[in-house]
């Protein structure tokens, strides 16, 4: 099994969701001990963002007509889909920023998000081609979302990384939360127990 390590906290030791994602690959390598591992610092090693030479780059049928910078994107981009490709266990630590997902994730995602390759538009509309895979999220929240409804219409965390893994086809999406976690030292301690368990529900 070849697992695919995502972080993407800016916090680093202080991070909850990076706290998750190493129980999660811990977990998930107790029942693959063969299992090869792939790992992402996003925080430490961001992707640029999109730009008009950065897409110039990624789309270019044309590699050598590329400036040297373009031709670095290009390897980067190609770096980053063959991994994710490769793999059949994707752990991303997604922590929630400001309703959304950390900057540095979204510019992976929009690395790996590519026509043609993880998904293609068709007469009857677009279909994913990276389907096959399991993806696990490590959540983390300072405040509690899932259980208000008035709240979860501020999500766009989860929410948009299911829809964004949905389009590429797959379909096997599991989310370990730990919210509330800037509510005290119980509810913290409460959210990561809660978490715990359902990481180690993995290993089944």
């Amino acid at each position: 099994m070849n697992i695919l390590h995502i972080d993407s906290s800016a916090l680093g030791d202080a991070s909850a969701s990076r706290r998750l994602t190493a129980a999660i690959v811990a977990t998930l390598r107790q029942s693959h001990l063969d299992a090869t591992i792939a790992y992402r610092d996003l925080a430490a090693a961001p992707p640029a963002h999109l730009s008009g030479q950065v897409l110039q780059a990624m789309t270019s049928s044309d590699p050598a007509a590329l400036t040297e910078a373009q031709q670095q994107e290009r390897s980067l981009t190609d770096a980053l889909l063959a991994e994710f490709l490769g793999a059949d266990v994707v752990v991303i630590g997604a922590p929630m920023y400001n309703f959304s997902i950390p900057t540095q994730l979204k510019a992976w995602i929009d690395r790996i998000a590519q026509a043609g390759k993880t998904f293609r538009y068709t007469a009857n509309g677009p279909v994913g081609l990276a389907g096959g895979k399991r993806v696990v999220i490590a959540s983390s929240r300072g405040g509690i979302y899932a259980a208000d409804t008035a709240l979860q219409a501020l999500d766009h965390q989860e929410t948009y990384l299911r829809t964004v893994f949905g389009f590429l086809g797959i379909t096997d999406v599991t989310i370990i939360r730990a919210e509330g976690l800037a509510l005290g030292e119980a509810p913290r301690a409460s959210a990561f127990a809660q978490a715990e368990t359902e990481i180690q529900s993995l290993a089944a």
